[in-house]
């Protein structure tokens, strides 16, 4: 045995024959044994410290250097308590209180071994998930972050928890079962509330919708993304109303993104002109009047098409991009009134409903 070996090593180092039955005492083991943990623990902060950290410091990210920070400690604690473990065969203590000490010094190194890992997932998370949630302008993650944190935490002191509990011989399987019954439970009454926790989700992962995005939602709803938090996302529509619509019904819904993928978009203005005008002529007076709008895109070319005969006016339609959606609405106010002045400037008639109404004599009338 490995152990026996170093105490063997110590005594002769020592002078003293490890046969001699008067030199085997057994508290004096205990002691070399704790000595020799006790070596170690110190051992392995001073390597930690002063030279694994030092390499860790030549890296770019500081992660590296916080866990070698933190951890260092506890680890020395780990090894202590199983040089305490060890201490005490040599004594040969009875087995109900061996027993006992076995189960506070295995559930000792437990509590160290989930602190240990807390504080490792506590520092990816503080360094790593903080920091990219805050490079974005969504409030989504922010909230989401911290939430997960908090599961993780809990998560991980209940197995640490459940570990505890088997080292002192008691049965989990019950309590696993209680728990998933509870979770079912909870799950059940936080339905709506998840449903949007993880519609939200997975609107960020599909990048369905951003802040700043100009959307549709079902022909129902549209605006501007204001905000996409935990549970909903806030729509400013151009009445400058707030809207906020949950993040389940959101994800659940056909939305339409006007700037992405392309944040241009084509516009259609339409309107009509007396019969009997020329067609192309219309086509050329509307078009020139286009091409002189500057935010008007080259490319696509405007166009001007005839759309139909209608009851009173020949009905054209002008059809033209235009580089960003928030250019929409003043672009198609400002091209409704230039083809109206362009109309009205090359004399080309635009017409409004007419009704001719044809009166019958009747017999009685007749003279």
């Amino acid at each position: 045995m490995l152990l026996d070996l170093y105490l063997n090593l110590i005594k002769k180092s020592m002078g003293l024959d490890p046969m001699n039955k008067y030199v085997y005492n057994p508290y004096f083991d205990s002691f070399l044994i704790l000595v020799l943990f006790f070596v170690l623990s110190r051992l392995f902060v001073f390597i930690a410290t002063k030279i694994i950290l030092k390499l860790t410091k030549k890296t770019k990210t500081n992660v590296d250097d916080l866990i070698v920070i933190k951890t260092s400690r506890p680890i020395s604690l780990i090894l202590l308590v199983i040089g305490l473990r060890l201490a005490l065969l040599p004594l040969g203590v009875r087995q109900s209180i061996a027993s006992i000490a076995e189960n506070v010094l295995g559930s000792v190194i437990a509590i160290l071994i989930t602190y240990i890992v807390i504080v490792v997932v506590d520092i990816f998370i503080d360094n790593w998930g903080m920091k990219v949630a805050a490079k974005t302008k969504s409030t989504f993650d922010d909230e989401l972050v911290p939430v997960f944190h908090r599961f993780t935490r809990i998560f991980l002191s209940i197995v640490g928890l459940l570990f505890i509990l088997t080292t002192w011989g008691v049965e989990i399987g019950p309590l696993l079962t209680s728990l998933g019954i509870a979770g079912v439970a909870i799950a059940f009454a936080l339905q709506s509330t998840l449903g949007n926790i993880f519609g939200g989700i997975s609107l960020i992962a599909d990048k369905s919708i951003r802040v700043g995005d100009v959307i549709k939602i079902d022909s129902e709803t549209s605006g501007t993304v204001v905000d996409v938090g935990l549970r909903s996302t806030k729509i400013r529509t151009a009445d400058n109303e707030m809207v906020t619509v949950p993040n389940g019904k959101l994800a659940d819904s056909k939305i339409l993104n006007f700037l992405h993928p392309d944040p241009s978009i084509r516009i259609t203005v339409d309107f009509g002109v007396e019969y009997g005008s020329s067609t192309d002529k219309v086509r050329k007076v509307v078009l020139e009047e286009l091409k002189k709008i500057p935010i008007i895109t080259k490319q696509p070319e405007p166009r001007v098409v005839m759309d139909e005969m209608g009851d009173f006016a020949l009905k054209f339609k002008a059809l033209f991009w235009v580089k960003n959606f928030d250019q929409k609405f003043d672009t198609r106010f400002l091209v409704t009134e230039k083809i109206y002045n362009a109309l009205t400037k090359n004399k080309i008639g635009i017409p409004f409903p007419t009704r001719t109404v044809y009166l019958k004599k009747g017999r009685n009338n007749q003279s």
